[in-house]
C-alpha cells in the first residue's frame, strides 16, 4: 500500500541528509533496513503508537538547536570502577575512552570492523531490530540500522569484573547522533552496562542484545543533563532459558524523549525486569513504550515506571503483554504511576494485555495523582519545611522503580541525583 503523500515527503526529505554505507558484512541489512523504512515512512502523529508523542523534531531533516548545559556535576558512576567508552557527539573519543580490554568480554567499534567480510554481529545486526518491527512498526529503529556507521560490538563470554560504562557527552548544538549496538551474551555470561549523558542535540540509539540459556544482563541508564536534547532510543532483547534481564532508566532533564523497550522472552524460565523513574519540569516530554513477548514457559516479566511531573510537563506510558499459545505459567506485571505536582501536568497511559494461554498471572495498572496530603501534613507537623516534605514524598513515590536496580551501589548513586535534581527544582 502506498505511502501518504505527506509521509512520503517526510520520509525521503530525512533520508536525503543521510549516506548508506554499502560495503562489508552490515551490507545487506542497512539495505533490508532502508526498504522497511520506505515501506513504513517514518512516525506521524496519526500514527497509532505516536498518537501520544509528536515525532516530528525526531523526523525533520534538520536539527533543533539544543544549548549545551553544564550542571556543575560529576558524571554519573563517576565514583564506581567501570571500563569507559566515550562518544562526543555520537563519534568515539580515543583520548577519553579506556583501553577496549576487560576479560570475559571483547568490545568493537562498528565503524572499525563493518566494512570487513565476516564478523559475529552479522547473524544479530538488524535481526532483532527486525523481529521488533511486528505487530508495531517502529521506523525509527529501521533508520537506525539503515544509516548507523558507529557503536559498539559486544560479545560476552565470561563474568567481567566490572561494569561497561557508555558515556554520551554533547558539544555541538546542532548534533544529529546515530549510534547502533550489538551485545551478544554467551551461555552462563553476566554483564552490567552503565549508560549516562546526553549524546547529542538529537538522538537516535539502537541496542540490540541476545541473552543466550542462563545467561545475565544489567543494565542501568541515566538521561539528563542538558534539557533542550532530543532523543529516540530503542532497545530489542531476545532471552534464552533461564536467563535474566533487568533494566533500569533514569531521565531527569529533556525536552523531548522516546525510549523504547521490546523484548522476546523465547527460553523457558527467563526473568525480564524493566523499569524506568523520570522527573519533569515545565517544557518536558517523556514517552516510555513497552512491548513484551512472552513465548515459552513460567517465564516472568516486569513493567515499573514512574513519573513525577510539574509545571506543565508531560509523561506517556504505552506498556503491552503479549503471551503466545503455550507460554503457561506466565507472570507477568505492570504497574505506571505518575505524581503530578501541579494542575499544568498531565500523564498519557496505554496498559496492555493479550493473552492466548489460560494458566497465567497477568496484571497491569495505571494511576495519576497529587502529593499524599496526610503524608504531606504528617511530615509538616513535625517540623520538616515543605519543600523537603515533598521532596521525600516523592523520593519514596519513586522507590519501587528504583529498586529494581540489585546494584546497591547503582541505586543509591540515582537517589543521591535524584536529591540533587529536586533539590534544585523545587
Amino acid at each position: 500500500m502506498a505511502l501518504p503523500q505527506t509521509k512520503h515527503d517526510t520520509t525521503e526529505a530525512r533520508l536525503a541528509t543521510l549516506s548508506l554505507p554499502e560495503s562489508g558484512w552490515s551490507a545487506p541489512a542497512r539495505r533490508a533496513a532502508l526498504a522497511r523504512v520506505r515501506e513504513m515512512g517514518l512516525p506521524a502523529a496519526r500514527d497509532e503508537y505516536w498518537k501520544f508523542t509528536r515525532p516530528d523534531t525526531l523526523t525533520r531533516p534538520d536539527v533543533i538547536e539544543a544549548a549545551v548545559f553544564d550542571s556543575g556535576e560529576p558524571p554519573f558512576f563517576n565514583e564506581i570502577d567501570t571500563l569507559k567508552v566515550v562518544f562526543v557527539d555520537g563519534v568515539f573519543d580515543a583520548d577519553a575512552s579506556d583501553d577496549l580490554s576487560l576479560e570475559g568480554v571483547s568490545i568493537e567499534r562498528l565503524a572499525d570492523v563493518a566494512g570487513t567480510d565476516i564478523h559475529w554481529a552479522k547473524d544479530l545486526y538488524g535481526t532483532l531490530e527486525t523481529n521488533g518491527q511486528d505487530p508495531v512498526a517502529r521506523p525509527l529503529a529501521a533508520l537506525n540500522t539503515a544509516f548507523a556507521t558507529d557503536g559498539l560490538l559486544i560479545h560476552v563470554t565470561g563474568k567481567p569484573s566490572k561494569p561497561i560504562q557508555l558515556t554520551y557527552s554533547h558539544a555541538d548544538t546542532r548534533s544529529d547522533a546515530i549510534l547502533h549496538h550489538v551485545v551478544k551474551v554467551e551461555a552462563g555470561a553476566e554483564v552490567t552496562i552503565l549508560e549516562n549523558g546526553p549524546a547529542a542535540a538529537r538522538f537516535n540509539k539502537c541496542t540490540e542484545i541476545d541473552i543466550a540459556d542462563g545467561a545475565a544482563l544489567h543494565h542501568v541508564r541515566a538521561q539528563g543533563r542538558d534539557h533542550e536534547r532530543r532523543a529516540a532510543t530503542h532497545m530489542f532483547t531476545r532471552l534464552g532459558e533461564k536467563s535474566t534481564y533487568k533494566s533500569f532508566t533514569l531521565t531527569v532533564n529533556g525536552v523531548m524523549t522516546r525510549n523504547e523497550q521490546v523484548l522476546e522472552l523465547t527460553g523457558d524460565e527467563a526473568i525480564a525486569h524493566v523499569a524506568g523513574a523520570c522527573v519533569g519540569d515545565g517544557d518536558f516530554h517523556h514517552d516510555d513504550t513497552v512491548f513484551i513477548t512472552h513465548d515459552a514457559v513460567d517465564c516472568e516479566s516486569r513493567q515499573v515506571f514512574k513519573k513525577v511531573l510539574k509545571n506543565g510537563a508531560t509523561g506517556v506510558f504505552q506498556g503491552k503483554i503479549l503471551v503466545k499459545p503455550g507460554a503457561q505459567k506466565t507472570d507477568g506485571y505492570q504497574i505506571s504511576q505518575s505524581l503530578l505536582l501541579d494542575g499544568d501536568s498531565q500523564f498519557l497511559a496505554k496498559p496492555e494485555l493479550e493473552i492466548y494461554a489460560d494458566d497465567v498471572a497477568c496484571s497491569h495498572g495505571s494511576t495519576s495523582g497529587a502529593i499524599d496530603e496526610e503524608g504531606l501534613f504528617y511530615l509538616r507537623s513535625r517540623g520538616v519545611p515543605e519543600r523537603d516534605a515533598t521532596n521525600l514524598l516523592t523520593l519514596a513515590f519513586l522507590a519501587e522503580a528504583v529498586d529494581e536496580i540489585e546494584d546497591q551501589a547503582l541505586a543509591d548513586e540515582i537517589v543521591s541525583r535524584l536529591e540533587g535534581w529536586l533539590t534544585r527544582h523545587g
